[in-house]
C-alpha cells in the first residue's frame, strides 16, 4: 500500500500548466512541521519542517489554480512517487513527489468586502477525488 496524508502550508504560489485537451497539472510545495519538545533531561529538541513536492492533476489542478495561494493550509492525501533525471552535465538527480488524490482547503474563507465582485468568493472546503493519469 502506498498512502500518504499531509497537513501543511503552501510555500509559494502553485504552478499550473495545461496540456492535451484542456487537461491541467499543478505543482506546489507544502511545508509540514513537527513541533519541538523537551526531553526529560532538559534538552530542547527544535521544531522540524519538511518540504514536500505535491503534484495534482485534472480537476484538482484547476481547483488549485483558482483557490490555492502561498500560505494556505491544505490537507493532501495521495501516494509517494519517485523519479530521477539527468541534467545537462550528466548528473543524476532524484525527486520524491506526492501525487495527490484528494485535497481539502483548511484555510478560512477570506472576508468579502462590498466592493468585491459577486461570485468571486472561494468555497470553504473544496474536496475532490482525482487520480494521476498514469
Amino acid at each position: 500500500m502506498n498512502k500518504i496524508m499531509l497537513i501543511g502550508n503552501v510555500g509559494k504560489e502553485p504552478v499550473v500548466r495545461y496540456y492535451d485537451h484542456d487537461q491541467a497539472v499543478a505543482t506546489l510545495s507544502l511545508a509540514t512541521t513537527e513541533r519541538g519538545y523537551t526531553l526529560q533531561n532538559g534538552t530542547q529538541v527544535p521544531d522540524r519542517t519538511d518540504w514536500h513536492n505535491i503534484v495534482l492533476y485534472r480537476g484538482l489542478a484547476k481547483i488549485v489554480e483558482r483557490y490555492v495561494h502561498k500560505g494556505d493550509k491544505l490537507y493532501i492525501e495521495g501516494r509517494i512517487h519517485y523519479r530521477s533525471y539527468d541534467d545537462q552535465k550528466g548528473i543524476r538527480h532524484y525527486v520524491t513527489e506526492v501525487y495527490a488524490e484528494n485535497m481539502e482547503l483548511l484555510s478560512p474563507k477570506p472576508v468579502r468586502t462590498s466592493t468585491q465582485e459577486q461570485g468571486t468568493v472561494a468555497e470553504d472546503n473544496v474536496q475532490t477525488d482525482n487520480e494521476a493519469p498514469f
